[in-house]
């Protein structure tokens, strides 16, 4: 069992910078796979990016590349998700997950532990 709990959403400007968090806790957090996902209103979960056990692999969706940067720390069992250059269509609830998959898994279903989202609005 993993728990996962993300930090770091709000309320921001277009343009503007959140850093996201999520905390890890449980079985090895370094068996796994993490991934970022988002959910705007009456829409599916998207993918966002992901991250290998490593580390050294980031992958994102076409929408955040170059904006967006995974990373995680797994001596302090964190992924972050810095967000650059945010636009309206950004606003979503942003979810952080677990799989063991990987490096590039992209499907939900990939995913066995998910957090309960943080909420990311962008204004225009």
């Amino acid at each position: 069992q993993v728990h996962l709990v993300e930090s770091g959403g709000g309320l921001v400007q277009a343009g503007g910078s959140l850093r996201l968090s999520c905390a890890a806790s449980g079985r090895t957090f370094s068996d796994y796979t993490m991934g970022w996902f988002r959910q705007a209103p009456g829409k599916g979960r998207e993918f966002v990016a992901a991250i290998s056990w490593s580390g050294d692999r980031p992958y994102y969706v076409d929408s955040v590349k170059g904006r967006f940067t995974m990373s995680r720390d797994n001596a302090k069992n964190t992924v972050y998700l810095q967000m650059n250059s945010l636009k309206p269509e950004d606003t979503a609830v942003y979810y952080c997950a677990a799989s063991l998959r990987g490096p590039q898994v992209t499907f939900p279903g990939s995913y066995i532990y998910w957090g309960q989202g943080t909420q990311v609005t962008v204004s225009s």
